[in-house]
C-alpha cells in the first residue's frame, strides 16, 4: 500500500492593526512509488509532488524530484535527481550492483524542505558475459601459441572470489585428457574454478612441461606461462589470490613441484600424482614460505620409479624429506592404513602425514602399495577428492581456521 506524506503548513500572515487577518495554507502531498526496472546499475523512479496553497505567495527557489542514498532517510545533501510537474519520474543511473538504496520524493523551496515516504530497493548483482562451463582459449606467450581449457561452475558470481586450481597433464598428454579426472564435478559442489593448461611441444613432437632433467633441451619457460595465466584469468574472473593451487599427473606433478619451488608466493598448496622432482628442481628449489604438499604415488610405478632414477626423478622419500624440512614438520610421521575395500585390485594404501609444520602446514603422502603409474580413482583411493579435500584446508597464510 502506498503511503502518503501529508505536510500542512499554516502560515499566519497578519497585521496587528488589520482587523481582517489572512491565513496562508500550504499543503504538500508527496508520494514515492515502488521503483520499476531495477537493473545492475539503474532503476526507474516515479511518484507525485502536489502543492496546494491558499492565500499564499509563490515560494522562490523551488526544486523537486527524488533524493537517494545507501543510508536511510536521504535528503538533499545526498544524491538527488530533478523532475518537474506533479507526476515526477526519473531514471537513476550509475548505481552499484547488488546494493540497497533508499529513496524519497522531495520538494525544497524558500519555505523549507519536504519529503515523501521512503522506499528501498536492491540493484541486481553484476553479471558480465560469463562463459560458464568448459571453454577453450588460445593465447600467445613468448612468441608461442599456448592453449588452456577453463571450467567455471554455475555458482560463480563476480562479487564472490573463488579458488583457482591448475590441473596439469603428463608428458605426451593433453589438457583435454585431464578433464575426466572429475575436478569439474567437484568444482560444482565446492565452488572453485579449474584450469587445464596445455604444455608446449618438446622438440616439436611431444607435449611437455619444462622441469629440467628429462626435459633438458626445452627452451619453454612454463613457470612464467603459468604465472601469466594467473594474471590473465584474474582479469576475467574474480579469483581468490590467496587460494591458488596446482596438481598434476606424472610430468604435471613434476611441474606442480616446480611451481611450489618458484612461485610459492602464489600457490597455497600443491599435489602430485605419480610425479616427483628432478634433481635440477630439487637442487634449485627456493620457496619463500612453507608449502603444504600432497604426494600420491605407487610403489610399482615403472615410469617414475618410487625409489628414483638418476637423471630422471628423485626418490619419493627424498622429495618428502625436502618438504618436511622446508615446512619444519615433525620428522616422525603419523601412519594409517586405509581400508582395503576392493580386494581384487591388488593394492593397499598407507596414509603418511608429517604434521606440525609452520602455519599448520603438513606433508602428506598416500603410498599406494602395489600401485603403478596411474591416477588412482577407485574404491580404495579417490585421488581427485583427496586432493581437493587437502587444498580446501589452506590459503597462503597457512591452515584455514
Amino acid at each position: 500500500m502506498k503511503r502518503l506524506s501529508l505536510i500542512i503548513i499554516l502560515i499566519l500572515i497578519s497585521c496587528a492593526k488589520d482587523e481582517g487577518a489572512s491565513i496562508c495554507i500550504y499543503e504538500h502531498i508527496l508520494e514515492t512509488n515502488e521503483p520499476l526496472n531495477v537493473l545492475e546499475n539503474s532503476a526507474f523512479l516515479s511518484g507525485s509532488v502536489n502543492v496546494i496553497s491558499e492565500n499564499c505567495p509563490i515560494p522562490s527557489g523551488a526544486i523537486q524530484g527524488f533524493v537517494y542514498a545507501t543510508n536511510t532517510q536521504p535528503n538533499i545533501n545526498d544524491n538527488l535527481v530533478i523532475s518537474s510537474g506533479t507526476q515526477v519520474n526519473a531514471t537513476l543511473s550509475g548505481l552499484s550492483p547488488n546494493t540497497t538504496y533508499y529513496v524519497r520524493s522531495f520538494i525544497s523551496s524558500s519555505i523549507g524542505e519536504y519529503y515523501g515516504n521512503e522506499i528501498s530497493f536492491t540493484t541486481e548483482p553484476y553479471v558480465s558475459n560469463i562463459d560458464y562451463g568448459l571453454n577453450e582459449y588460445v593465447v600467445e606467450f613468448q612468441g608461442i601459441q599456448r592453449e588452456y581449457i577453463i571450467y567455471v561452475p554455475e555458482s560463480y558470481l563476480p562479487e564472490n572470489p573463488l579458488p583457482l586450481v591448475f590441473v596439469m597433464h603428463g608428458f605426451g598428454g593433453s589438457n583435454s585428457g585431464m578433464i575426466s579426472r572429475g575436478f569439474n564435478e567437484i568444482a560444482d559442489e565446492e565452488d572453485f574454478i579449474v584450469v587445464y593448461p596445455q604444455g608446449s611441444d618438446f622438440l616439436n613432437l611431444i607435449p611437455h612441461w619444462n622441469v629440467g632433467g628429462f626435459t633438458s633441451g626445452s627452451t619453454t619457460n612454463d613457470v612464467a606461462f603459468i604465472d601469466f595465466l594467473i594474471t590473465s584469468i584474474s582479469q576475467i574472473y574474480t579469483i581468490n589470490s590467496n587460494r591458488i593451487f596446482s596438481t598434476g599427473m606424472s610430468n604435471g606433478g613434476f611441474m606442480s613441484f616446480l611451481l611450489a619451488c618458484q612461485l610459492s608466493n602464489k600457490f597455497a598448496a600443491i599435489a602430485s600424482v605419480t610425479g616427483s622432482m628432478t634433481t635440477q628442481t630439487l637442487n634449485e628449489c627456493n620457496p619463500v614460505r612453507e608449502v603444504p604438499i600432497l604426494q600420491i604415488h605407487g610403489t610399482n610405478d615403472t615410469t617414475v620409479p618410487y625409489e628414483g632414477v638418476l637423471q630422471w626423478n628423485t626418490s619419493i622419500q627424498d622429495v618428502l624429506n625436502y618438504w618436511v624440512d622446508n615446512n619444519q614438520c615433525s620428522d616422525e610421521p603419523e601412519i594409517y592404513s586405509l581400508q582395503d575395500i576392493d580386494l581384487n585390485n591388488n593394492i593397499t594404501v598407507n596414509e603418511i602425514t608429517y604434521e606440525n609444520g609452520n602455519n599448520g602446514s603438513v606433508v602428506k603422502h598416500y603410498k599406494v602399495i602395489g600401485g603403478g603409474h596411474n591416477w588412482f580413482q577407485n574404491d580404495d583411493i579417490k585421488s581427485s577428492e583427496l586432493i581437493w579435500d587437502f587444498f580446501s584446508m589452506y590459503d597462503l597464510d597457512g591452515l584455514i581456521n
